[in-house]
């Protein structure tokens, strides 16, 4: 007799060296260059991936697709990270798994409380860390069997794609017309410079993200900012 449920989906069996095999990763991540991390991360663990840049385009993606995994950036252009985690948290057909991510360590809590089951801070390189993130909260049945020894080192993502970051913030420059828009600024540099290890640019944004935060204007440190984004565009990368 078989007893085989027609009905509950089969995966690939994940292994010590793939463990994340047969999940698929929906990142909602505005980052090319954290997203390029996402994608070697996922690569060499067996997931597939899928992205979305905004809130509107991952709300597009769920209506049709149930992701295992999503990782969710708590600043997004369009929203905040954290409503959509509440929205997947509570949902009918819940991901197994649902991490927040941000370059601000302080942001975890509320990616908690919207019910993410853990959080990532920037930048998200490390393999290992990468992999336990996910296992430590899978159902049981999708764990790899026997003993695994965790990954060694990190993945460095194409340069291209902070190039592609700087084009995205350089846009976003011209048309700085609200104070929403400085916050975002703050937001999207500050994890992607830190994921890039560009000091100069890191210590710029953290004097921007200090002068929102008392409430001062900032037209200078905005300006210092454009002028550092334009020094990166003008560079050239080996290809």
């Amino acid at each position: 007799m078989d007893t085989t449920d027609p009905f509950k989906p089969s995966y690939p069996a994940p292994t010590a060296l793939r463990p994340l095999l047969g999940l698929t990763v929906l990142v909602i991540e505005d980052s090319r260059y954290a997203c390029e991390a996402m994608r070697l991360l996922c690569l060499r663990s067996g997931a597939r991936i899928r992205r979305a840049d905004t809130m509107r385009a991952a709300r597009r993606h769920l209506q049709v697709y149930r992701p295992s995994v999503a990782i969710i950036d708590l600043g997004l252009p369009d929203g905040n990270g954290a409503d959509l985690i509440q929205d997947l948290a509570t949902a009918g057909q819940r991901p197994d798994v649902i991490l927040g991510i941000s370059g601000d360590v302080d942001s975890a809590h509320r990616a908690l409380e919207a019910g993410a089951d853990g959080f990532m801070e920037k930048p998200v390189v490390s393999l290992a860390n990468f992999q336990e993130a996910i296992l430590t909260h899978l159902p049981e049945d999708r764990q790899p069997l026997g003993p695994r020894t965790l990954p060694e080192g990190d993945v460095e993502p194409d340069p291209i794609a902070y190039r592609d970051d700087m084009v995205h913030v350089a846009d976003v420059l011209e048309d700085v017309h609200d104070a929403r828009t400085l916050d975002y600024i703050v937001q999207f540099l500050g994890g992607v410079a830190r994921s890039a290890h560009d000091t100069e640019l890191l210590q710029a944004t953290n004097a921007l993200a200090a002068k929102r935060a008392r409430g001062d204007a900032a037209a200078s440190e905005t300006a210092a900012i454009a002028g550092l984004v334009q020094d990166r565009l003008s560079e050239k990368i080996a290809i």
